[in-house]
């Protein structure tokens, strides 16, 4: 029997006295002034069973990790037509570049860089009556959490700066792949990547994904399959130009965010979460990806 609380207490432990922490993702104002010596891991077992050391139970923005979620939101509802407006290959370029997109004709290369979530989050504006409300009371029920929200600072912060995710959406739009307003779809993404939420509550958001579809409440919010397709794309494409490096060194599907935090699963095993705000230069937490490399590593868990 693996020893975990000594395993994630040792990982803490070696790395939280690290010099080069990275740099916080200072293009985002209001995530410029994160204390960068935080440093938190949150281990969930499938059978319940929970871990936790250093600041676990703060919150942090999820950034892009919210393009998991959007993607588990739409499956359900949109399941004949999404390959057709975002493919599912590796982009190997850095998530918010635009060549790409216009090489291919505005179909983005997966839904986990930012003009494959504008494309996520454009449908969801169609479909969803009220579609901020809508997909924050989503994220509620999945983590079975009524307390998580939007931290509207952030939210604003990205729109007054994101240019880059303007561009991305109107070239979108040109194309023909986005179909509604730009400004409706923005606004509803840059709230998407605003989430807050703890480590703890990020281990629970992505259960299902190491459960067949099923929460924390063993509620089916998707299906065998779409949990199986949505786990590909996480260790293919969830870490942007680095996701080759990150399942060669961690060995576990999952995605990353500007906030700091990274979320991984093994299937039918564990959900596991860092947080450490300090980036390498691809966008992913410093010492987030050396704590589940060490991880994997003293525990042999990973899908291979």
């Amino acid at each position: 029997m693996i020893d975990f609380q000594n395993v994630i207490t040792t990982i803490h432990q070696s790395l939280k006295d690290e010099v080069n922490r990275g740099l916080v993702a200072s293009y985002i104002p209001e995530l410029a002034d994160v204390d960068a010596t935080n440093f938190g891991i949150h281990l969930r077992l499938i059978n319940g069973d929970t871990f936790a050391t250093g600041d676990w139970d703060k919150k942090l923005s999820i950034q892009s990790i919210s393009k998991v979620l959007t993607l588990a939101m739409v499956l359900p509802m949109y399941p004949a037509n999404l390959w057709q407006r975002v493919d599912v290959e590796p982009s190997g370029n850095p998530f918010n570049h635009l060549s790409l997109l216009e090489l291919e004709n505005g179909i983005p290369r997966n839904p986990l860089i930012n003009a494959g979530a504008l494309v996520i989050a454009d449908i969801l504006v169609s479909l969803l009556e009220n579609p901020k409300e809508d997909f924050l009371n989503y994220v509620r029920t999945v983590v079975n959490d009524p307390t998580i929200n939007f931290n509207e600072t952030v939210a604003n912060s990205e729109r007054l700066t994101g240019y880059n995710n303007y561009a991305a959406a109107n070239l979108l739009k040109a194309f023909g792949n986005l179909k509604n307003d730009v400004d409706d779809v923005l606004d509803f993404y840059f709230h998407q990547c605003a989430i807050e939420m703890t480590c703890e509550q990020l281990t629970k958001a992505f259960f299902m994904f190491a459960n067949h579809g099923a929460c924390c409440q063993q509620n089916k919010l998707i299906s065998e399959s779409q949990a199986k397709r949505i786990n590909a794309i996480m260790l293919t494409c969830g870490f942007y130009d680095e996701a080759g490096e990150f399942a060669f060194e961690v060995g576990l599907p999952g995605k990353s965010g500007v906030g700091g935090g990274i979320v991984a699963l093994l299937p039918n095993h564990f959900t596991i979460s860092v947080w450490s705000p300090g980036l390498n230069e691809q966008g992913n937490s410093l010492l987030g990806m050396k704590a589940l490399e060490q991880f994997t590593s003293m525990t042999k868990l990973s899908i291979f």
